[in-house]
């Protein structure tokens, strides 16, 4: 076969080691040999000796899920050989996690990770039930992560001279040292309309950085955490 289809920036290439890569802007691929973690419904394409497994979030985990919405339906990868993780033609990205390191992301975002990291849902610090219940989940340990941003994602620095405010729909997640809380400000769209209404951003304050995606989640994309 000819064309364009076939050339070299379409066709992938031979592994050369175990591990995460992004393949292309829209596709995490991951070389197997042992164990690795994704999210339910991720993977694209698979080849070789591998076996899937759905994994459990214990009673605790399903019932936080159950009542957040927020959660990672995960599966386990195991054997030897090669998988591609994508998601809706999202922009793929991949963080390397190291010890005393701690990443607080949005599930929503998660495509994949090293075994070697540990995962768990918390809730945003400040924001409480009353701020609409944020929960997000927490990476700690060594490894890598594949995310997909949905547009390229904006990476901001946070000093403590300077915080960021940040649309709870469009955020993606910020790195450790950062503390968090709710911040209400009259909306532009409520103050061109004559009305009171009040915008909820969350405020990250400390030394950091906050990834924020360039649109904010619709209804029916924000119930899939």
């Amino acid at each position: 076969m000819k064309g364009d289809l076939f050339s070299s920036e379409h066709v992938v290439r031979p592994a050369t080691a175990p591990g995460m890569y992004v393949e292309n802007a829209k596709c995490v691929r991951y070389v197997v040999n042992g164990e690795m973690l994704a999210r339910q419904g991720a993977m694209v394409a698979w080849r070789g000796s591998l076996q899937f497994e759905r994994k459990g979030q214990g009673v605790g985990g399903m019932l936080k899920r159950a009542v957040t919405g927020e959660g990672l339906a995960l599966m386990a990868v195991r054997g030897q050989g090669e998988a591609w993780f994508a998601h809706e033609a999202q922009n793929c990205f991949i963080v390397q996690i190291d010890p005393g390191d701690e990443f607080t992301v949005n599930g929503r975002n998660v495509l994949c990770f090293d075994a070697s990291l540990s995962y768990e849902i918390k809730t945003v610090k400040g924001s409480g039930i009353a701020g609409g219940g944020l929960f997000n989940s927490v990476f700690t340990g060594q490894g890598r992560l594949g995310l997909a941003c949905e547009g390229n994602p904006l990476v901001i620095p946070v000093t403590p001279q300077q915080p960021v405010y940040v649309d709870t729909d469009a955020v993606v997640g910020w790195t450790a040292r950062l503390h968090t809380s709710l911040h209400r400000s009259q909306s532009i769209g409520s103050m061109l309309r004559g009305g009171s209404g009040e915008a909820v951003q969350l405020m990250l304050q400390g030394e950091g950085h906050v990834i924020v995606r360039p649109s904010e989640a619709t209804p029916h994309k924000t119930q899939q955490h």
